[in-house]
């Protein structure tokens, strides 16, 4: 889908803001810390962790800071910890999932809820949206990487499911639950990934127009700015035009 990979895009650039950028690591460390807590501080050993730890160094988070996340499991911290999704609505009835890790349900429910609102989208039960989303394995590697036909068959003998290339790059979806082979046995083939990691994708899309999206813009920037939500992830499709625009 044209748009969720120009929305990449944007937030790739958006990452370069200092204090977006010092949110971003934090985030990053809170999921390190959270998944060594629940398995091996090991990542050869804790495929969660591995995850956690390759998505935290394709963002370019400092060796020491990942050290350090997580030691901090180790020290006790990120006991406390709950994930929780909400799902709701945005401008235009875009399908908006939100995963937040907090130790204060209350709290994030509270702000979560009052994001939507101002920002013209509401709140709605789980699984009011989940629907039109698959739980699934995301890849990504650069153009360079190997043209189409190089990473399609690399991608068949890992494993996974889908392929999607592009002058942007190649896109790898697989099962949830083989992320950790698939990403492995691509590596040995393609070399590391830009990212790895477990996405929601969507099984149907709305199409945006330049003030839908503009408007879903700040409802994902505000959504994101909260320290305990951890992943915004929509459905929108936008032509290029309108994302050439934003």
């Amino acid at each position: 889908m044209a748009g969720h990979s120009k929305w990449a895009n944007i937030q790739h650039r958006k990452g370069r803001q200092d204090a977006v950028r010092a949110k971003l690591f934090s985030k990053l460390s809170k999921e390190i810390t959270v998944a060594a807590k629940m398995g091996d501080p090991d990542p050869d050993k804790n495929p969660r962790l591995r995850l956690a730890v390759k998505e935290a160094k394709s963002q370019s988070v400092p060796k020491d800071v990942i050290e350090r996340a997580i030691k901090k499991s180790q020290a006790g911290e990120g006991d406390d910890y709950e994930e929780i999704r909400y799902e709701g609505y945005g401008p235009n009835g875009v399908a908006v999932i939100v995963e937040a890790m907090t130790d204060n349900r209350n709290r994030t429910a509270s702000t979560v809820r009052s994001t939507f609102t101002k920002n013209g989208g509401n709140l709605g039960e789980t699984g009011s949206v989940g629907f039109m989303f698959d739980r699934k394995g995301e890849v990504t590697y650069p153009a360079e990487a190997g043209d189409a036909d190089t990473v399609m068959m690399a991608a068949i003998e890992a494993g996974a499911e889908d392929v999607e290339s592009s002058e942007d790059g190649h896109v790898i979806w697989c099962a949830d639950t083989d992320l950790n082979d698939v990403a492995t046995a691509l590596e040995e083939e393609l070399g590391e990934s830009e990212s790895t990691k477990l996405v929601w994708r969507p099984t149907t899309t709305t199409d945006m127009d330049l003030d839908g999206m503009q408007k879903l813009m700040r409802l994902i920037d505000a959504l994101e700015d909260d320290d305990d939500v951890q992943r915004v992830t929509t459905n929108f499709e936008a032509s290029d035009e309108v994302m050439a625009q934003l």
